[in-house]
């Protein structure tokens, strides 16, 4: 998973693996260790509960959520993200990982294929 954080926006990428692990009731999770024992970490779980996404920031991690329905909907489509505002007002993304165009198909197995590959 990667995060790309710019101004009040959020960016999650997922590849395959780590949305079929979020649409089997898991959660996918990595970190940032920026001094020792002091991790950022973050992490994307659905939720067949929650309504609408959302993000939260407990200090030590930032946890997005996604509604299963709507995780379901994504997934099944040709649709690459879904965007929401939470409601402090920061924009969030979560998307599908694409195989960069620019790379070998072998670096990247796990992620999508590319829209624009033949």
């Amino acid at each position: 998973m990667k995060l790309r954080i710019q101004g009040n926006s959020l960016r999650l990428r997922v590849t395959q693996k780590e949305v079929a692990l979020v649409r089997d009731g898991g959660h996918v999770e990595s970190f940032i260790e920026f001094a020792p024992g002091r991790p950022l970490v973050y992490l994307l779980e659905g939720s067949p509960s929650a309504e609408t996404m959302s993000a939260t920031f407990d200090g030590c991690a930032i946890r997005v959520t996604i509604p299963m329905h709507q995780m379901t909907d994504w997934l099944e489509s040709d649709q690459v993200g879904i965007e929401a505002r939470s409601q402090t007002g920061v924009q969030l993304l979560v998307e599908k990982d694409f195989k960069c165009l620019h790379r070998s198909v072998e670096e990247e197995p796990d992620a999508y294929p590319h829209p624009l590959m033949s």
